[in-house]
């Protein structure tokens, strides 16, 4: 398996998977929440990195938000440009690797959803939190979404799991390396009796491990919730949401 797996996973089915299962309701209530827990003020410039679609950068520009949307992958970038023009929305769309942000003390806020964090090795994922930092102005927060947390994960891992979404079956099978830390999924997208097997890992931190990774890049924890509706964040919750100022 390739370490730099992420460059040929996000094309074609996994996309549109990932569009059928997100609602419109979600982006809605997870921007509800990065514009309370961030206190961004009118206007403010926000980062979205990696931004998949841009759903959530879409939705907050349409709140009067300034935002830069970064991701890889090339169809995503694509359909978010289409999309927001649709909208009416401006964006600053950026095709570009996730830690190769130019920027500096440029922005009031920055967030990574989606479950995106842990895909690099442990060098890369420290040298993306610091690329962000970089970016963000003093005091400026942060929100990293993370559900491969091993608080989170490793109390519910399952070997194999089959959803069916927009028309689309995946089955995954997953297995926990304990001496890497890391779990190792092979996605099976099936639609119309068409069968694509994509194989993905993402680093398993725990929470002390995540909020070292952000003290040591100039982020500072500040508060750490379960869900969106910003209920504390403990041992088998479904997700974390960690929120970080820039020092």
């Amino acid at each position: 398996m390739s370490s730099n797996w992420w460059e040929t996973f996000f094309h074609g089915v996994a996309l549109d998977f990932w569009r059928a299962a997100v609602s419109e309701e979600q982006t809605r209530g997870e921007a509800d929440f990065l514009q309370q827990q961030m206190q961004l003020p009118p206007g403010a410039k926000v980062l979205d990195v990696p931004c998949g679609n841009g759903r959530l950068s879409i939705e907050l520009a349409k709140r009067g938000f300034k935002l830069t949307a970064v991701d890889q992958a090339t169809e995503f970038i694509a359909e978010g440009q289409k999309t927001s023009e649709q909208a009416g929305v401006a964006v600053d769309w950026q095709l570009r690797d996730m830690r190769d942000l130019p920027w500096t003390s440029k922005f009031d806020g920055a967030f990574c959803f989606g479950n995106s964090f842990g895909y690099l090795d442990d060098d890369a994922n420290a040298r993306f939190l610091q690329s962000v930092a970089k970016t963000l102005r003093p005091g400026a927060k942060f929100v990293l979404d993370n559900g491969a947390i091993a608080e989170c994960l490793l109390p519910v891992l399952q070997e194999r799991r089959t959803l069916e979404c927009g028309g689309i079956t995946l089955d995954s099978a997953t297995r926990y390396d304990h001496t890497l830390g890391r779990i190792f999924t092979d996605y099976t997208f099936i639609r119309d009796e068409i069968s694509d097997t994509r194989p993905a890992s993402q680093r398993v931190y725990t929470y002390r491990e995540t909020t070292s990774l952000l003290t040591e890049a100039g982020l500072d924890p500040v508060a750490a919730f379960g869900s969106i509706t910003a209920e504390p964040f403990k041992f088998g919750a479904q997700r974390l949401f960690l929120l970080a100022e820039k020092r």
